[in-house]
């Protein structure tokens, strides 16, 4: 086990002074290469309460065409793990809200994990989303690195997870629980769809330690509300690349969050 930290986390400190959490997710380096921080800069000031940045890869197998189009362009942009580092080195001067990484487990092992880890540390990012890492494997060989940098590794649950494995989960989870909403890639859904709402019930009877946010198929009011009445908050993806792909302009940003929040 690595040192702890005494410095809270600032994902732990968001679920602490807020409710209805609303975090968007945005691919680095899409739809400019050097869009990253203005782009965070812009919904922060716009009032959404976390971001989670892609980290664009060739192979995104739990994402739907919207972020896999938007992660294709921003790796022709040529977008790297070090880019987005370096674009994130004076992050913490522009953007106070938490910050997440989304990305897939062989580019961050490319990269170097302690290297990544200590990457992170540096520009202030608070957690990591890593779809394809199994939890064991994390605990074996990650966890104690995660943790020395008070990075939280975030995992996610779907409709298909048992119950065992959920508490499992829970037990091993910081931050928060990423429950996807149904089984199925990223996209942008219409409506609640049918079984979302006893998914959602479930998970909230069983009244896990950490709190949870909503994600996949989240793309309007309608969708974050529903969400926000059995969870903490919920994630926008696709919703918010579409935005980005036809008007990417700080009054665009502004509009999708208020349109979203109210």
């Amino acid at each position: 086990m690595g040192k702890v930290l005494t410095m809270q986390n600032r994902i732990d400190q968001i679920f602490e002074e807020r409710k209805d959490i609303l975090n968007i997710y945005f691919t680095a380096g899409f739809p400019s290469v050097d869009d990253t921080v203005r782009i965070a800069k812009a919904l922060e000031e716009a009032g959404a309460d976390m971001l989670e940045i892609g980290m664009p890869f060739s192979d995104p197998v739990a994402d739907g065409p919207t972020i896999q189009d938007s992660s294709q362009t921003a790796l022709e942009n040529g977008m790297t793990i070090q880019k987005l580092f370096e674009q994130l080195e004076n992050l913490r001067n522009e953007v106070s809200i938490p910050v997440l990484l989304m990305g897939y487990i062989n580019p961050i092992i490319q990269f170097g994990i302690q290297r990544f880890c200590d990457k992170c540390a540096e520009v202030g990012v608070d957690g990591v989303i890593v779809p394809d890492l199994p939890m064991q494997e994390y605990l074996e060989s990650y966890q104690s690195q995660f943790q020395a940098k008070g990075l939280h590794n975030i995992f996610l649950i779907s409709p298909n997870t048992s119950d065992d494995r959920i508490r499992q989960i829970d037990q091993h989870s910081g931050g928060f629980i990423y429950m996807v909403s149904s089984s199925s890639i990223t996209g942008v859904k219409t409506g609640v769809q049918d079984g979302q709402l006893e998914y959602y019930k479930r998970i909230k009877e069983m009244e896990l330690r950490n709190k949870r946010l909503v994600g996949f198929g989240i793309s309007d009011k309608e969708t974050f509300d529903a969400a926000c009445e059995f969870a903490d908050g919920a994630i926008i993806g696709s919703a918010f690349i579409r935005q980005l792909k036809g008007d990417a302009s700080e009054a665009g940003i502004k509009q999708f969050v208020k349109n979203i929040k109210g």
